[in-house]
């Protein structure tokens, strides 16, 4: 058998057991819950990327930020054109080493959390992002069983991704999906500033 008669084979072999494995697999009737967690960049990013293709297909999303505060992002500035598609609450007041208030902090945690309920359990939404949401509970301005309690009690239609740095290892052992951004090599390192439409 030469070569290409083996790799073709091979291939074979693979794409039937894709399809077997494609067809045993099964609709779970409800939104699946996905965490974005690493020290890695690109946690944001790729959850920005789940909204375009949610949009693509005509759902309607919801983005809860919980730790960037004001700060103008390309993200931010884009979805804004799709109001009547996407929803954006940022309700952190700036990142942790801004405000140095804790109290605030929590308040402003709690808050962001209480809309991100009201909008998981209302039914109108397929995607929910809940950006920064890890970091929040890594300061323990949030307990990880409230967010355990909202993330269960949300529409059987709505899915949501968590992200953030230090994910809880109970929203880990919860969720559908766990992706960890690894870095590998960072510009900050040697000395390169955020970029804008690179960084945010």
């Amino acid at each position: 058998m030469s070569e290409d008669q083996t790799h073709s084979e091979k291939m074979k072999a693979l794409q039937a057991e894709q399809k077997k494995k494609t067809s045993e697999a099964r609709d779970p009737g409800r939104g699946l819950v996905l965490v974005h967690t690493g020290n890695g960049k690109g946690k944001s990013s790729s959850a920005f990327g789940v909204i375009a293709r949610a949009l693509g297909w005509g759902h309607k999303v919801g983005i809860v930020q919980f730790i960037k505060g004001k700060w103008i992002t390309g993200e931010r500035q884009f979805f804004a054109k799709l109001s009547d598609q996407v929803d954006w609450h940022t309700m952190g007041e700036g990142f942790t080493w801004d405000t140095q208030d804790k109290t605030r902090d929590i308040a402003a945690a709690e808050a962001a959390f209480q809309r991100a309920c009201d909008m998981m359990t209302s039914g109108d939404y397929d995607l929910i992002v809940l950006d920064e949401i890890n970091i929040a509970l890594r300061y323990d301005y949030l307990d990880v069983q409230a967010v355990l309690n909202g993330l269960k009690a949300r529409s059987d239609r709505t899915s949501v991704i968590l992200t953030g740095r230090d994910a809880k290892p109970e929203l880990c052992e919860y969720a559908d999906l766990v992706s960890e951004m690894t870095e590998v090599k960072h510009p900050f390192k040697v000395g390169i500033k955020a970029q804008r439409g690179i960084d945010f």
